[in-house]
């Protein structure tokens, strides 16, 4: 049982929770937690605001250590959790703010084809996906890649397997969070251990909460931004959620160790050694941010082509070139990654360090960052729920970037340990159960299903209504699943 949080938590508003940085000493800054009167006593039951209230000690944090309604317990950093530090002012970065799975995120495909269309051949299609994308531990892609051809995606992400191997479309580009590419990635900071782990595993969707999901439009809350993305009622989409595979894990698990004398040198003070770091503008600091973002274009490389797999696999179910289906990508999205980003901070224009662990950008509209035919209505916000509810498509708003340094939630958010899941799923049948809420699954894993049952996790209608209310972010629709695959 997780030890329960007895610190302050004091009501700001019907969406915020502060921690105040009278807490407990080092604290730079508050802590302040987005959650309504249910979310905050689940979130009370575990140490996960204990773990805000540490990152508020980070040098150079700025205005608040950050979490979204869908916090839990992780490694350093909370899952959920957002933190922006100042490099002019000593400001850090920590892979702990990251994740082990670097650039874990989401992206949504929309097609022409209506869930009337997709009934009769749903088991045939999610047969196929399931034959067809590798799902598992360990599981090895059908593409390979040579180290020389590897060093080249881990440099320029995506671009390189729509443009030079033919695996996507030139459109997918466009509406890829930082066109599948972030500059500066150093290739050469990436240990062959992560090399050998990450070469056949490009193009593969992994285990644990990882998944391929056909889903259906099934409401709409704005019409004109669904409108824009190609969404209406009764269209099936698909979803896909995915990262760097072994290959981040390992850039992780080699920078803990890098780093873990690094605070010392830099005389940093930390309350967890989970919050191992280095001085963003460090030569330490620059090498991690290197391998990071190469693992960050692996991760886009990784997502770009099981778009490709799920294009080949519809035209074979449906007996239709993926163009006729209108299988265009609506947006993908990171949420394990960190970036630097202008921000204004006390009235002067600042590049900031963001970290965002199980968290997203949401930026508003008119942002220059978004693809143009988003500038009007904001960037789409992917955030997937759980197999038996729904998942959600939302468009940031200029609130993200008063408020959360232009963040949102990642998902629903765990409410079981994985072994908790296991456990009450014991004389239960969940491929039984999402049958009977209309939904096909597939896992390659023996305990797949039970570990990721609806019930592990929180509603997320309830996690992305905070969020919506406190204006951070607007629903635009919501995606029900009827075909999953998972690891």
């Amino acid at each position: 049982m997780a030890e329960a949080f007895t610190g302050p938590l004091e009501r700001l508003d019907s969406c915020r929770w502060r921690i105040p940085r009278s807490y407990k000493p080092g604290m730079r800054v508050d802590g302040l937690i987005y959650a309504d009167d249910v979310l905050i006593d689940h979130i009370r039951g575990d140490r996960s605001p204990e773990q805000v209230a540490n990152v508020a000690c980070l040098p150079g944090i700025v205005k608040y250590s950050l979490a979204m309604p869908d916090i839990h317990w992780g490694y350093g950093f909370c899952i959920g959790g957002v933190a922006a530090t100042d490099p002019g002012q000593g400001g850090v970065i920590s892979p702990g703010g990251v994740g082990y799975d670097i650039n874990c995120g989401v992206r949504l495909i929309r097609t022409d084809l209506r869930i009337s269309d997709v009934k009769p051949r749903l088991e045939k299609l999610v047969n196929a996906l399931f034959a067809n994308v590798p799902c598992g531990v360990g599981q090895g892609g059908r593409i390979k890649f040579r180290k020389a051809d590897l060093a080249r995606l881990l440099e320029d992400g995506s671009p390189v397997v729509v443009r030079q191997h033919g695996l996507g479309w030139e459109s997918d580009l466009e509406v890829t969070e930082a066109g599948g590419c972030i500059p500066g990635a150093r290739p050469d900071y990436v240990s062959d251990t992560a090399y050998e782990r990450g070469a056949p595993q490009c193009g593969t969707l992994g285990s644990g909460n990882h998944f391929m999901e056909v889903q259906v439009v099934d409401h709409v809350d704005d019409a004109h931004a669904a409108q824009v993305m190609g969404l209406e009622e009764g269209i099936v989409t698909v979803m896909i959620h995915s990262g760097s595979r072994g290959l981040g894990y390992q850039v992780c698990e080699d920078f803990l160790k890098v780093l873990q004398d690094v605070p010392r040198k830099y005389g940093i003070d930390l309350p967890d050694r989970q919050l191992v770091c280095a001085p963003v503008h460090s030569p330490e600091g620059q090498r991690y941010l290197g391998a990071m973002r190469a693992a960050a274009n692996y991760a886009w490389c990784n997502r770009q082509i099981m778009t490709h797999l799920a294009r080949q696999v519809f035209a074979a179910v449906f007996e239709a070139p993926a163009e006729r289906l209108g299988m265009h990508l609506v947006y993908d999205v990171a949420h394990n990654i960190a970036k630097m980003e202008p921000y204004d901070v006390d009235g002067r224009a600042t590049e900031l360090c963001v970290h965002r662990k199980g968290a997203t950008r949401a930026f508003p509209p008119g942002h220059p960052e978004l693809p143009p035919r988003y500038r009007g209505i904001g960037q789409p916000v992917l955030v997937p729920g759980d197999m038996g509810r729904a998942s959600y498509v939302l468009v940031g708003l200029p609130g993200s970037m008063d408020h959360t340094f232009g963040s949102c939630c990642h998902g629903a958010g765990r409410m079981m340990s994985r072994g908790a899941a296991i456990r009450a799923s014991k004389g239960r049948s969940i491929h039984r159960e999402l049958l009977d809420r209309g939904v096909i699954a597939r896992a390659r894993g023996r305990t797949g299903l039970e570990e990721e049952q609806p019930d592990a996790y929180k509603d997320v209608t309830q996690v992305v209504s905070v969020l919506h209310e406190a204006g951070i972010s607007r629903k635009v629709a919501r995606l029900r699943p009827v075909g999953v695959i998972k690891g």
